[in-house]
C-alpha cells in the first residue's frame, strides 16, 4: 500500500510540474514585452473635420464637436497650425504671431476651396486654444471656414452639408457674381444683393485687391487707395484699360474687411464694378471696351 502512494505522489508531482512549464514562444517575464504607453500630449484638434458648433475663439474641449462633414454642420477645418512652443501666453489681437497665423490660414484656406475664398460666401476666422489649454501645453491654431448668408454686413452662418475642399474650383452657388446695388443715404450702395446675371442689374463681383499694410480707412483719403486698387481689378476683368476714362465707364464699389479683421491682417477688398446709370442682364466679364462704354451723361 506505502509503495502505492508513493507512485502515485511522484505521479502528481511530475503532473504539477508539467502544468507549470513555459508555454513555448514565452520566455515567463511578464513584463519585458508590453510597449511602452505614448508620453502624455495637449489635445491638437485635426484638420478636415466639421463642427457642430458655431465658431468659437478660444475652443474649450467641451467646444469640440467634431463630425463627419456629411453631416448638418457650421464649421469646417481646413488647417491646424502651430505657435512657438515657447510663448507663455496665447497672443494677442493685432499681435505679429496672430498676423502670421491668419495670413498662413488665408494661404491655406484658398488652396482647399480652390480660389481666393473670398470669391465666395466663405468667412475664415482664427481660433486659440482656452487659457487652461494653452497652460497644459497647447500651442496650435484652427483656421475656420463658415459658409454665410451674405458677405455684405450682419451675413450668418449657414448650417451646411458637405465638404468645402474645392468648392470654388468652378462654377458654384457660393460664387459671388452679379448683384443689385441698394442705395443708401446720398449716392452711396448700402447693399449688394446676389440675383442671377441673366435679370437685369447693375453690378458684379469682379475679385479681391490685396491692400498693402498701412491702417484702416477712416477719412475719406485713406478710401482713395481701395478705390484705385479696385479699379485695376476691374480693368482686368473686364478687358479694358485702367485709364483716365475708367472711372467714367464704370464706378466701383469696395468692400474692406471689418476694422476687427484688419487688425488681425485681412487684407483682401472685395471689389464690385457698379453701373451707376444703367443695368445689364449677362456677365461682363472679359467683355471689353464696347460692353462697358463711357457714360455721356
Amino acid at each position: 500500500m506505502r509503495r502505492v502512494l508513493t507512485s502515485l505522489a511522484a505521479a502528481i508531482t511530475v503532473a504539477v510540474l508539467v502544468a507549470c512549464a513555459t508555454p513555448t514562444g514565452l520566455d515567463g517575464d511578464l513584463t519585458d514585452d508590453w510597449a511602452a504607453l505614448p508620453a502624455a500630449a495637449p489635445f491638437t484638434p485635426a484638420a478636415g473635420e466639421c463642427q457642430l458648433a458655431d465658431f468659437a475663439d478660444p475652443v474649450t474641449l467641451a467646444d469640440y464637436q467634431p463630425v463627419g462633414c456629411a453631416v448638418p454642420h457650421r464649421v469646417e477645418t481646413v488647417h491646424v497650425g502651430t505657435f512657438p512652443a515657447g510663448r507663455a501666453v496665447p497672443p494677442a489681437g493685432g499681435s505679429t504671431e496672430l498676423r502670421g497665423a491668419f495670413a498662413e490660414c488665408d494661404t491655406r484656406a484658398t488652396g482647399y476651396v480652390g480660389d481666393d475664398w473670398r470669391a465666395g460666401r466663405l468667412r475664415l476666422a482664427v481660433a486659440l486654444p482656452s487659457r487652461p489649454g494653452w497652460t497644459a501645453g497647447s500651442r496650435w491654431y484652427r483656421c475656420d471656414l463658415s459658409e454665410v448668408n451674405t458677405v455684405e454686413a450682419a451675413g450668418t452662418v449657414v448650417i451646411r452639408t458637405g465638404s468645402l475642399r474645392d468648392a470654388l474650383k468652378g462654377a458654384s452657388v457660393l460664387r459671388l457674381g452679379c448683384q443689385q446695388t441698394r442705395a443708401g443715404g446720398g449716392r452711396q450702395v448700402h447693399r449688394l444683393l446676389p440675383v442671377p446675371c441673366g435679370t437685369r442689374h447693375d453690378a458684379e463681383f469682379v475679385g479681391v485687391w490685396r491692400a498693402p499694410d498701412r491702417p484702416y480707412p477712416v477719412a475719406q483719403a485713406d478710401w482713395a487707395p481701395l478705390y484705385a486698387g479696385c479699379n485695376t481689378v476691374l480693368s482686368r476683368y473686364v478687358g479694358v484699360p485702367n485709364d483716365r476714362v475708367l472711372p467714367i465707364r464704370s464706378a466701383v464699389v469696395v468692400r474692406p474687411p471689418g476694422a476687427g479683421r484688419w487688425g488681425v491682417g485681412d487684407r483682401g477688398v472685395r471689389c464690385y464694378l457698379w453701373l451707376s446709370h444703367r443695368t445689364v442682364t449677362g456677365s461682363l466679364k472679359g467683355a471689353g471696351p464696347a460692353a462697358l462704354p463711357p457714360r455721356t451723361r
